[in-house]
């Protein structure tokens, strides 16, 4: 599984990734471990996913990441790499 960096995108302001998977069952995982932890942070990225793949956009409320959302895209990877 390759883990790529939290890609920053302009208008509106976000970061972004793409995570691939192999099997579908290992997705269905994925999600519900997000799932948790945006209840537990409140934070609510747009999350798109497929037969292999999930992304997520997590829209910023500054110019900058926060601390609140460094830690939340650092928990995501942290899930990814976990299987």
């Amino acid at each position: 599984m390759e883990n790529l960096m939290w890609n920053k995108r302009e208008s509106p302001l976000r970061i972004e990734k793409r995570f691939e998977f192999d099997e579908y069952s290992k997705i269905s995982k994925f999600m519900e471990k997000i799932e948790k932890l945006c209840k537990g942070k409140n934070i609510y990225p747009n999350i798109s996913f497929g037969k292999s793949f999930v992304s997520l956009s997590i829209f910023l409320n500054n110019q900058e990441i926060s601390s609140e959302e460094k830690d939340f895209s650092e928990d995501i990877d942290k899930f990814y790499l976990e299987d």
